[in-house]
């Protein structure tokens, strides 16, 4: 049986995305991608193109850059879910200037309220350097609580460090 909810979380290029997909679609049910990047440029572009590449055939991609929890309220309870990710869905809402306690609360809810089981990628970003600028400091203290906020909601979480799993909480079935 396979969580409520699973957290995937790692550093960029940590090899999480390919595990949580990996890990989905082990559920041997055609999964259902829920993607939140956004393209602004031709780098972003060929990124989202070789995500798409990646995960192959089989899938069907919801795009939501912002209203996820609307999204996640409509998956029937047969479908697993990909989320992918909370860190560029955050740094939408940021950018877009939206209010984050409430957008946050919102995708608390909607995860809650999916009769699918869901597993969600996050970056981890506070292993670094403090940064500069006020709009990235910004960014990596709403990503760090959101991240807490996910962790403590999920039944499983799991860390991916070089493309290897660590559960930091639950079990893997």
């Amino acid at each position: 049986m396979f969580p409520p909810l699973t957290l995937v979380i790692g550093g960029a290029s940590s090899g999480k995305s390919l595990w949580a997909e990996e890990f989905v679609l082990k559920q041997q049910i055609p999964p259902i991608y829920i993607a939140t990047a956004q393209s602004f440029d031709a780098e972003m572009d060929q990124k989202i193109l070789n995500h798409k590449r990646q995960r192959g055939a089989g899938w069907t991609t919801i795009e939501a850059p912002f209203d996820a929890a609307e999204q996640l309220a409509n998956i029937t309870p047969d479908r697993p879910v990909l989320f992918d990710c909370a860190t560029l869905w955050l740094s939408n809402h940021l950018l877009a200037e939206h209010d984050l306690t409430t957008q946050e609360a919102a995708l608390l809810v909607g995860l809650t309220r999916c009769k699918g089981p869901v597993t969600i990628v996050s970056n981890e970003v506070g292993a670094g350097i403090v940064p500069e600028n006020a709009l990235a400091r910004q960014f990596r203290d709403a990503q760090g609580k959101l991240n807490q906020k996910l962790a403590a909601q999920a039944d499983l979480v799991v860390t991916v460090i070089a493309g290897l799993p660590l559960v930091l909480k639950g079990t893997l079935p």
